[in-house]
């Protein structure tokens, strides 16, 4: 539920701190006071995209606050590693330059998080709603939302995904002769060459490293000898001298047994330098090379950064190539044996898909059935006591005699007065009852939805007289079970509200602005009596406001 709503800077509103409450909240106005900013303003903190020309003219930012019970949205938060103890605190910022960011209980989010948590906060619905109706495009849309079939709709998918797997490796393996022997002669030239480069792990590293070595071999060479001689050469070379001390030190040990550690290490070290005396001639005789060799080496190297441009790949990659190119190779000489197999199994997933789709359809044709009655009650509800709503399923016009979506193609029909035949909503319903068909189908999908908060901005479109107050009533009963919000110019649903507040603007200082006030119950019974006569308001409508209050009571008692 939303609790608060703090507005800063935002349009023609300088500051506003609105208090909502459970039930049915209503916003009304004089058209242009700015009701719809305060839509825009909880649009705009839930996530929808801003631009610079929402922030008041003159201001640095625009700033929106909303608070939020945190019930029900637990699992996001943990998901997005956010606390929040029992308020959820949403926050938007929307600079001068059109840059804008977004905070939840603090943390900085992107604008995908934030429209994730608004759909489980709350359901906007606007003035083009109805328009949405006429899109057929989204009846089915409607009807899977509201349809107990997850099951089948997710065993269907599978299904479908696996056709299309398949439908897509066909395609692949489905070319023309022509374009498969230019292909395979293109394959099997790459194959040859790099066969015949005989390409080993690690060997562009061992050869670099070889050619640097090579390239110093005259400082290496020159630095082996002298260490060679200092180790070896003459009687003051480092291995006499250690050999002479591990002789000495032996005879001492032997007259004082304590020395024999200082005589062993001394004995290891003599052996050390005998090994690493073999280690350096060996490593110099492995210098030895011709010159053949260095150019086999910068041959080999140039092959490799020939090999990398041609098929733009490193070369320790090539290997894993070349196992591609014969796999490709393979599947195209043994692409029509392949192309049998898969036109069979194609077939198979077709009967798969189409049964999937059956159930499907069954699982759909039992909601349609339900969603037709639901429909229909609230309707006459609404004051359109003679209408029939359809729903039409029908097969998918296409050679698979399905789609994405299943076998079927679903519309909405509709009858709004008796004795008129169904037919398209597009083509039947007047601007008024588009308005109470999209109220009724959402409060049908109400008690399918988690989100306790509805936005309704100006759900009044063509109504009037007696199907307004239905539609406040209905307003009303929809808000017994959550918290409704709702945008309007008639008095008939604003006398229903629980709480009321009246949108003003006015001019200051030679700046316009607009305020937010919550009415007390006079004032509630002057903007009704201003609703029903405009500026004009006289004993006779606010009389007429009063009954329409307590008529409004009346009709709340009977239902609390």
């Amino acid at each position: 539920m939303l609790n608060e709503l703090h507005i800063e800077n935002i349009a023609v509103i300088e500051r506003a701190d609105i208090q909502f409450t459970a039930g049915f909240n209503v916003l009304t106005g004089e058209t242009g006071a700015g009701k719809s900013i305060v839509i825009d303003a909880i649009g705009a903190v839930l996530g929808d995209r801003v631009n610079r020309d929402l922030v008041r003219r003159g201001a640095d930012k625009g700033l929106v606050t909303a608070v939020f019970d945190a019930d029900g949205v637990q699992d996001w938060l943990e998901k997005n590693d956010i606390e929040a103890d029992g308020e959820l605190i949403l926050q938007r910022r929307i600079g001068a330059d059109g840059k804008s960011s977004a905070r939840v209980c603090g943390l900085p989010v992107t604008a995908a998080q934030m429209k994730e948590l608004a759909s489980l906060l709350v359901d906007i619905h606007g003035q083009n709603d109805g328009r949405q109706l006429m899109d057929e495009r989204l009846h089915m849309t409607y009807l899977d939302r509201f349809g107990s079939y997850t099951d089948e709709l997710a065993f269907y998918a599978a299904e479908y995904d696996k056709y299309r797997a398949l439908k897509q490796e066909i395609a692949k393996l489905s070319m023309d002769e022509l374009e498969k022997e230019r292909l395979s002669d293109s394959l099997q030239a790459q194959i040859k060459e790099l066969e015949s480069a005989e390409l080993r792990p690690g060997e562009e590293e061992e050869l670099n490293a070889r050619r640097d070595l090579l390239r110093n071999g005259e400082k290496l060479t020159e630095a082996i000898d002298e260490a060679c001689a200092a180790l070896d050469e003459g009687d003051a070379s480092a291995q006499s001298m250690t050999q002479n001390a591990a002789y000495y030190a032996q005879r001492a040990a032997a007259i004082a047994p304590e020395l024999e550690s200082a005589a062993k290490a001394i004995r290891d070290a003599a052996f050390l330098l005998t090994d690493a005396g073999e280690t350096l001639r060996d490593f110099r005789d492995s210098l030895d090379f011709s010159p053949e060799e260095y150019d086999r080496m910068e041959t080999r190297l140039a092959l490799f950064r020939k090999l990398e441009r041609r098929y733009a790949r490193a070369v320790d990659e090539l290997p894993d190539y070349l196992d591609e190119c014969r796999q490709k190779l393979d599947e195209i000489q043994y692409a029509d044996e392949r192309l049998q197999k898969l036109q069979q199994e194609l077939s198979h997933q077709i009967r798969r898909c189409r049964e999937a789709g059956l159930r499907l359809r069954q699982a759909r044709e039992k909601a349609a059935r339900e969603l037709e009655a639901r429909i229909v009650a609230e309707l006459r509800d609404l004051s359109m006591p003679s209408v029939r709503f359809a729903v039409e399923i029908s097969d998918v016009s296409n050679e698979q005699a399905f789609d994405g979506h299943g076998l079927d193609q679903i519309r909405f029909l509709m009858s709004a007065n008796a004795g008129e035949d169904l037919g398209r909503i597009s083509k039947i319903a007047s601007g008024g009852e588009l308005s109470r068909i999209m109220l009724a189908m959402k409060n049908v999908f109400a008690a399918h939805d988690p989100v306790q908060t509805m936005i309704f901005d100006e759900i009044d479109t063509g109504v009037s007289g007696i199907a307004a107050q239905r539609v406040g009533e209905k307003l009303y009963t929809v808000s017994c079970g959550k918290q409704v919000m709702c945008v309007t110019h008639l008095p008939q649903i604003a006398a229903m509200a629980d709480s009321h507040f009246l949108i003003e603007k006015h001019e200051s200082d030679g700046r316009t602005r607009t305020e937010v006030k919550a009415l007390d119950r006079e004032g509630r019974r002057r903007e009704l009596a201003r609703l029903h006569g405009g500026d004009n308001v006289t004993l006779t409508t606010l009389a007429s406001a009063e009954e329409q209050l307590e008529a409004a009571d009346r009709f709340k008692a009977l239902h609390a």
